[in-house]
């Protein structure tokens, strides 16, 4: 059983002391509030009696003047009516709705600006109720400092305390800009000696498996581009500069529009592919659960088949 609240003081006569004490006139108290003179004082004269003494006015001519009592009673009433107000705007604001709840997710950086930013809108519409936070970072899942109910990273991996939740499978293959083949073509594998190979100096071995797995693990291009994030070789692959790996989720929009293609679709190599791990301590929570719901139905809806559907190479 709560314990019962603790009388409070008449609200119409606090809020008369305030407005009198903050503005040094009954008068002035009075035009503020719309009522006449006579009733702010007999507002703060019941408050006074209420109280008890000693008094919170000295009373002069003109004005009024805080005693030390009606100072200390003004400097805790002014904030908590100014909080009053703040919620009563919060509550006009959202039609009486709860305040919405704050999902905190970290992601990859690169997925999160090629795949799950564009898609972020949808669960917005879905779930006005929940607001995501989103930051990024690259750490692994147990080496994520800051507080967060989501974390997006490749898997299937195993971290103490947290669940996995798989949603989005992918491939890699090579694209690049469709101007690129309009100088110089590329038919056949064999025409990527032609070009430059763009890498990213995180993911080394792409390239060599691909090439592998496209039967030509000896070809030599004309140049290569080495870049240190992943996200700026698919960049310079859309600016024209060389062929990437991309994976066919955070590519299949800029295939889709035409700002890149993939110019060998049957030559593929899996990935590792994206799951959310959620802190044990988050299992039941409900936003976390929608967003992760969420994530596996879009993940459903991009597919999980490998395009082309031809050679694929184990890692």
């Amino acid at each position: 059983m709560q314990a019962a609240r603790p009388s409070l003081p008449p609200l119409n006569a606090l809020r008369a002391f305030e407005a009198a004490a903050r503005l040094g006139s009954f008068k002035d108290a009075a035009r503020e509030l719309a009522v006449t003179h006579g009733a702010i004082s007999r507002h703060v004269r019941l408050l006074e009696d209420w109280l008890g003494p000693p008094a919170l006015f000295r009373r002069l001519n003109r004005r009024v003047v805080l005693t030390p009592t009606g100072a200390a009673l003004l400097a805790e009433t002014g904030p908590a009516l100014d909080r009053l107000a703040a919620a009563a705007a919060r509550h006009r604001a959202g039609g009486g709705r709860p305040p919405p709840a704050v999902l905190r997710v970290n992601a990859l950086a690169t997925f999160s600006l090629r795949w799950l930013l564009p898609r972020l809108g949808q669960f917005r519409d879905r779930h006005p109720e929940i607001e995501v936070r989103l930051s990024t970072s690259n750490e692994p899942v147990d080496a994520v400092t800051e507080p967060c109910d989501v974390i997006i990273r490749g898997g299937p991996d195993t971290f103490y305390g947290f669940t996995c939740h798989p949603f989005l499978t992918e491939w890699r293959l090579p694209v690049c800009s469709p101007a690129l083949p309009e100088r110089v073509p590329l038919r056949d594998v064999a025409d990527l000696r032609f070009h430059t190979l763009i890498h990213a100096s995180t993911l080394p071995r792409v390239w060599p498996d691909w090439l592998a797995a496209a039967g030509v693990p000896e070809l030599a291009p004309a140049a290569s581009l080495t870049l240190d994030h992943f996200y700026l070789t698919l960049q310079a692959a859309l600016d024209g500069l060389g062929v990437a790996m991309g994976p066919t989720a955070l590519v299949a929009e800029d295939l889709a529009a035409g700002r890149l293609v993939a110019p060998f679709p049957d030559v593929t190599i899996p990935t590792r592919g994206y799951h959310a791990y959620l802190p044990e301590a988050r299992a039941g929570d409900l936003a976390a659960m929608s967003f992760c719901r969420w994530l596996e139905e879009t993940g459903r809806m991009d597919g999980t088949k490998a395009p082309g559907g031809g050679v694929s190479a184990e890692k």
